[in-house]
């Protein structure tokens, strides 16, 4: 009986692990922009912090989300970003800052790194949408640059855009996102550029 019960359950291990490695692959995505232009002007006299961007819990996880009607909300299994949308967006907004040439120094929150301006994020929306006759990708995200020296808000941007998704894909779905988020980043340093243009004293 007892060999009976260990060979049972032997044959269900080996069922649950076939099971497993038989399921579908999982793909993994993520985010690319072309490279930026070579700065024209000199760097302005700032040395720029980039805090944590903030994100609801499930955007702080790595699968796709998806909205579905007014008030579903689902992730796919299957469909994963390399990493939760929230860093990507960080890494990438450095990436972009950093190679613009318009700053002394740009760098991550929590470092060595002493800088006079912080600049803060919070992700609300970075999914795909059904609208039930069309796929769009939406991407909803504030910052806020705060002045270290006085603790006060400075300036702010609030960016709230849906891209059409040109296909049925996943990756048709990461590409829109990669556009709309492209534009969004695009908006927030032009703004960055016009409030230090017209807040900081010229360099000698």
């Amino acid at each position: 009986m007892r060999k009976m019960v260990r060979l049972t359950l032997a044959v269900l291990a080996v069922a649950a692990l076939s099971s497993c490695l038989g399921g579908r692959p999982i793909k993994y995505f993520t985010l690319s922009f072309p490279p930026v232009p070579q700065p024209t002007a000199r760097a302005l006299p700032v040395t720029l912090l980039i805090g944590h961007i903030r994100a609801p819990e499930i955007l702080q996880d790595q699968p796709i989300v998806y909205r579905s009607g007014r008030y579903e909300i689902g992730a796919y299994q299957y469909h994963l970003w390399a990493e939760p949308p929230a860093q990507m967006i960080e890494t990438v907004l450095i990436r972009r800052l950093r190679a613009s040439g318009r700053y002394q120094s740009v760098a991550r929150l929590g470092g060595s790194t002493r800088g006079n301006f912080l600049l803060r994020g919070q992700l609300y929306d970075f999914e795909e949408v059904d609208t039930g006759g069309a796929i769009m990708a939406k991407i909803s995200i504030e910052f806020v640059l705060i002045d270290r020296s006085t603790h006060k808000s400075v300036w702010n941007r609030f960016y709230s855009r849906t891209e059409p998704v040109q296909g049925k894909e996943i990756p048709d779905v990461v590409a829109a996102l990669n556009r709309n988020l492209e534009q969004g980043l695009s908006e927030v340093e032009s703004g960055l550029d016009s409030y230090f243009a017209s807040h900081l004293p010229p360099k000698a």
